[in-house]
């Protein structure tokens, strides 16, 4: 009798631990959270690098997957600036809207929404920082052109890392005003390169690597999306509260306007490197979520032969602007369950705030 009693009591305890370890490895409220956007990436620009790179990338490595439909308030083909304020406040707004609803109110973005919850934050780009889809996550304008005012409003935020270009925005601005004092001021340490940004050990960095735009991949800027964003989330870990985090593979949009699937591929596979690396971060730390989209099509692209990059005929353009077709959605980590399912672009807010346990009050 008595070792029937003990051997009651070890299966208790055995199936209390198995409970708790589920428990730990289910939950839906991960840590981090690693927003990433593919700007004018469609399945066909996905199956496009893939073709390009014995087809496999890292974004297979994602297991959740589902769409979005992309429309604005304004249009049904959306531009960037409403697509990514959809995802940055929860509200469909008109195209060109920076953070702002269709009234032009500006509304809080999830970005805000976590510094005000003591994460840490940060924005990586290969555009200007001030570019329409980083914007919407930190800059309040009623138009998406406005990148000197978008600029001022960086200095309106707390957060922590922001990489991409537009450093004349913030230096040589029509109205006199150094916002690169300001940021020194405020703690920040202004950083011009990536051997600069290399460096870096700790506290809030403003990284500004080129005047305006930067560079395509295969014309100059080269691997620079990967370490910009690893080093975002090595300065970002930092804090034990947890973060957010948005990186944006710019250029697979300007590829799909030019027509040009060189461009477009080689933007492509650079963002998916980026995925890699963040994906390996992920699986380690052990309680971030990832989550892949896009924010519209560009380009309409089709594919329609055997081998697409050695026979031009193979690919076919429909269009130089965007499109309205739904766009894929992937996730993998804690809470990427939500994530199933074919949604409104701006539902994709309401998932990142109940991932990181955050209340809109708008």
């Amino acid at each position: 009798m008595k070792n029937i009693f003990i051997l009651c009591a070890i299966l208790v305890t055995v199936s209390c631990n198995t409970s708790k370890q589920e428990s730990e490895t289910t939950s839906e409220h991960p840590k981090n959270v690693i927003f990433m956007i593919g700007d004018g990436m469609g399945v066909a620009q996905i199956q496009a690098a893939m073709a390009a790179n014995g087809n496999h990338l890292n974004i297979e490595r994602l297991t959740t997957t589902g769409f979005s439909k992309t429309s604005s308030s304004s249009h049904t083909i959306t531009d960037s600036a409403a697509g990514a304020t959809a995802f940055s406040i929860g509200v469909k707004s008109y195209n060109g809207a920076i953070g702002v609803d269709k009234d032009t109110v500006s509304q809080t973005t999830i970005l805000e929404y976590a510094e005000k919850a003591g994460l840490a934050t940060g924005l990586v780009a290969t555009s200007s920082i001030t570019h329409a889809t980083p914007a919407s996550f930190i800059a309040h304008q009623p138009y998406r052109k406005m990148a000197e005012a978008i600029a001022s409003d960086f200095l309106k935020t707390d957060i922590d890392v922001f990489i991409g270009g537009g450093k004349k925005y913030f230096e040589s601005r029509k109205d006199g005003q150094n916002l690169l004092d300001s940021l020194r001021e405020k703690g920040y340490k202004t950083v011009f390169s990536l051997d600069e940004l290399g460096k870096l050990v700790k506290g809030k960095a403003a990284v500004l690597l080129s005047d305006s735009g930067m560079l395509p991949f295969a014309k100059g800027r080269g691997d620079m999306l990967a370490p910009a964003s690893m080093k975002a989330i090595e300065l970002l870990s930092q804090n034990e509260k947890g973060f957010f985090l948005m990186i944006e593979g710019s250029q697979i949009d300007w590829g799909g306007h030019m027509n040009d699937i060189d461009y477009v591929v080689s933007e492509l596979l650079d963002f998916d490197n980026t995925i890699g690396q963040v994906l390996d971060f992920a699986e380690k730390e052990g309680n971030t979520l990832v989550v892949i989209t896009a924010d519209h099509e560009t380009g309409g692209l089709t594919l329609v032969g055997d081998n697409i990059m050695q026979d031009s005929s193979a690919i076919h353009f429909s269009t130089t602007h965007h499109t309205s077709v739904m766009v894929p959605v992937y996730a993998e980590g804690p809470g990427a369950g939500s994530f199933k399912g074919t949604y409104e672009n701006n539902t994709i807010f309401s998932k990142l705030m109940n991932a990181l346990s955050l209340e809109a009050n708008n």
